[in-house]
């Protein structure tokens, strides 16, 4: 049968307005991957989840990038979207307060003990750098997910008042250096469970650096929190009359 004309491109088009959603399908997909493989005591599988938050978090771009430009917007892109934010967001924050937290912490301390992490591997991976070692204190945890499930009923009361409340530069900034935060823990637990593996080998290069990505994630993890508390008090006093309607 002879294909009529213009039918190719027709499912090409399919296809394409399908991609910005298959996209955030496929960042909650691995979402618990990237939660649970920093867990795994292994060199491999901590460079693995490494790898998949770096794709999760470029993927991100991407996906908004095809929806806007290829007029590709719909309503389950609207929910998937942010649903695979905060999933990510969620996952990333687990092994990073399990890992990077303090062991006097109740609520650390009660994840790890629920996930039956070894007492050697809890709490064994703060950054290290010239300036002193920094643990992950739980309340940057709880402020940073607690901003964005208020934020998240905010945008809900606010649409079913017919206001949509676009991200603000503070905020945007903020998703940035969460981004390489996150990242720079990330790259952390992978290396030096490597440079661990080498014993008195070390890893010298890794060893000059250390220091360095370790500087870059306390930074950008302050810097995150005061956008996240900057643009969250941004958000009220610019909407703050969507409460008095």
């Amino acid at each position: 049968m002879t294909q009529p004309r213009g039918a190719g491109v027709a499912v090409g088009q399919e296809q394409l307005m399908n991609l910005p959603n298959a996209i955030s399908a496929a960042r909650i997909i691995i979402s618990p991957l990237i939660a649970l493989l920093p867990l795994v005591p292994s060199p491999l599988w901590r460079v693995v989840a490494f790898a998949l938050y770096v794709v999760s978090a470029v993927s991100d771009y991407f996906d908004g990038w095809f929806a806007r430009t290829r007029g590709l917007v719909t309503d389950l892109g609207k929910a998937l979207d942010p649903l695979a934010d905060k999933l990510l967001l969620v996952a990333t924050f687990v092994p990073m307060l399990v890992l990077q937290g303090k062991s006097n912490d109740s609520a650390a301390a009660f994840v790890a003990n629920t996930l039956h992490i070894a007492p050697g591997n809890a709490f064994a991976f703060p950054f290290v750098t010239w300036f002193g070692t920094f643990t992950l204190p739980f309340w940057v945890v709880a402020v940073v997910l607690g901003r964005e499930l208020v934020m998240t009923v905010f945008r809900q009361i606010a649409q079913g008042k017919g206001v949509v409340i676009a991200a603000n530069y503070p905020a945007k900034v903020k998703a940035v250096m969460q981004y390489i935060w996150v990242g720079a823990a990330y790259f952390w637990f992978g290396m030096q469970t490597i440079a661990e593996r080498r014993h008195a080998g070390g890893l010298p290069l890794w060893d000059f650096f250390a220091p360095v990505v370790g500087a870059i994630g306390v930074v950008t993890m302050w810097l995150a929190v005061g956008l996240t508390i900057a643009s969250f008090a941004n958000y009220l006093r610019r909407y703050r009359a969507l409460f008095t309607r």
